[in-house]
């Protein structure tokens, strides 16, 4: 009786603890499906997550956008900066060497040289075009011939880009026998280059085919004087300066004279063939000017003593610079210049301008390309 008592009394024991283990489990059960549940609902309370990411490809790399493709809308709007851009290689500006002139019916042509901007433009073709062509006609080369007496504007276009262009005001007078030249102005006080408003130079006029800054007659590379132009010698004001000049020397002990002065078109012609059979025209261009294009054609120019650089460190060469502006004369072509002036040093050619722009000029320590703003290139 006892032993049966015992086993049933272990019996009961046992499932109790089955009863307790199951207990158990279901209260784990339970525990972890809370936890699952509270952490989804954690889980919903954060921010919605970013749109997802868009990946455009190009040949060369791969850009990843964090913002949803958008289609590209169509405008009529004026095109941007960026569209309007000239190509490399497209003119952008021109430039004349003259923007005013005055002719004489009948009279001789004249051509402006034209500088077109860069200079290393691919297309620097010209489109020329006059607005009366009864007063002026203008050739597809730029050179302007005059007809009847009145006024017009000869434009030239860039055929590259038509949006640039310069423009020359032509007044054509009545026939006359004889040119007359301006008289020579005095110096500005302010500025040597006048420029309008519309960034023209106002200061430079053609006057029958010869060019004068600010009433200076400017002859060089760049502006020509008519072959027909000769004052039969050197002008009265010259030759007289040139005497009190060699008066002067011969005070101070030194002897000036004149080698070469005055020589016309067709003598200069004659000179120039000759350097450029003897040395080659590249170099001859150095020392000597085309036909044209020669200052001594002015009767304002002298050759002192001997034309040659054994000249250039004599101590008559160093009294001419140092005293030559007090008597009108300027160095025409001085020291470390010739990018300016188109030929290299020469201390003995002296170019009359008078005594106030001599002084100015010398004293600025500028050759007189530099001085107004002008340029000496051949066409």
């Amino acid at each position: 009786m006892r032993v049966a008592k015992s086993r049933r009394r272990r019996s009961k024991q046992a499932e109790q603890l089955l009863s307790v283990l199951i207990l158990l489990a279901i209260l784990a059960v339970l525990i972890a499906g809370i936890i699952l549940i509270a952490e989804r609902l954690l889980e919903g309370s954060k921010s919605p997550p970013a749109e997802p990411m868009t990946v455009m490809e190009t040949q060369t790399e791969t850009v990843i956008s964090t913002e949803a493709p958008t289609e590209i809308p169509i405008t009529t709007e004026a095109p941007t900066e960026a569209e309007t851009t000239l190509p490399p290689g497209s003119v952008t500006g021109v430039t004349l060497s003259f923007y005013r002139a005055s002719m004489h019916a009948g009279g001789g042509s004249i051509m402006p040289l034209v500088f077109m901007e860069p200079e290393d433009a691919d297309n620097k073709t010209e489109i020329w075009e006059s607005s009366d062509e009864d007063v002026a006609s203008v050739d597809d080369a730029g050179t302007i011939t005059p007809g009847s007496a009145g006024h017009c504007t000869v434009r030239v276009t860039s055929a590259d880009n038509p949006s640039v262009f310069a423009e020359v005001d032509v007044t054509v007078l009545p026939p006359e026998d004889t040119i007359t030249t301006p008289a020579m102005s005095r110096p500005g006080t302010t500025t040597y280059t006048e420029v309008s408003a519309d960034g023209v130079r106002e200061d430079i006029e053609v006057i029958d085919g010869i060019t004068y800054v600010q009433g200076v007659m400017m002859v060089n590379k760049t502006y020509p004087l008519p072959a027909s132009y000769n004052p039969g010698g050197l002008t009265p004001e010259t030759q007289q300066a040139f005497r009190a000049l060699c008066v002067a020397a011969a005070v101070a002990g030194y002897s000036l004279f004149s080698h070469s002065d005055f020589r016309n078109y067709s003598r200069q012609a004659a000179l120039y063939d000759s350097y450029c059979a003897r040395d080659g025209q590249a170099a001859a261009d150095r020392f000597s000017a085309r036909p044209g294009h020669s200052e001594h054609q002015t009767g304002m120019v002298i050759d002192v003593n001997w034309p040659g650089d054994s000249f250039n460190d004599t101590a008559e060469a160093q009294w001419l610079e140092a005293h030559c502006a007090e008597y009108g004369f300027v160095i025409r072509f001085p020291r470390e210049k010739e990018e300016y002036t188109g030929y290299k040093y020469e201390s003995w050619h002296i170019r009359y301008v008078g005594v106030e722009w001599a002084e100015q000029i010398m004293g600025s320590g500028l050759c007189m390309e530099e001085f107004f703003n002008v340029k000496s290139v051949y066409p």
